[in-house]
């Protein structure tokens, strides 16, 4: 049984910074697809950042392009999102997430394992 532990949130000022981490156990992610998802109060869970296999392919939400990078270290099991010029409308819960395919998706339908969740608060 695959299990993501996200990693890096809390509580930063609006313009801030945050990194946020994703480990595996039980399973590799060396041949997954990851994303990252978040959910605010109230609202649906919307795409952010999805990368391919091997770190070739990134793609990102319309809200967070230009201010969030997607990377994974295959070798260390980890998937990290960068997140600069933070905003107080990006305060949710940012999920983790991996499919069983190589390549990449925005639609969090299309990913088999998820995290529990890491809480991002951006004061103004």
């Amino acid at each position: 049984q695959v299990q993501l532990v996200e990693s890096g949130g809390g509580l930063v000022q609006a313009g801030g910074s945050l990194r946020l981490s994703c480990t595996a156990s039980g399973r590799m992610l060396s041949t997954n697809a990851m994303g990252w998802f978040r959910q605010a109060p109230g609202k649906e869970r919307g795409f952010v950042a999805a990368i391919n296999w091997n770190g070739g392919s990134t793609s990102y939400g319309d809200s967070v392009k230009g201010r969030f990078t997607i990377s994974r270290d295959n070798a260390k099991n980890m998937v990290y999102l960068q997140m600069n010029s933070l905003k107080p409308e990006d305060t949710a819960v940012y999920y983790c997430a991996g499919r069983y395919y190589g390549a990449s998706s925005s639609s969090a339908r299309d990913y088999s394992y998820w995290g529990q969740g890491t809480q991002v608060t951006v004061s103004s």
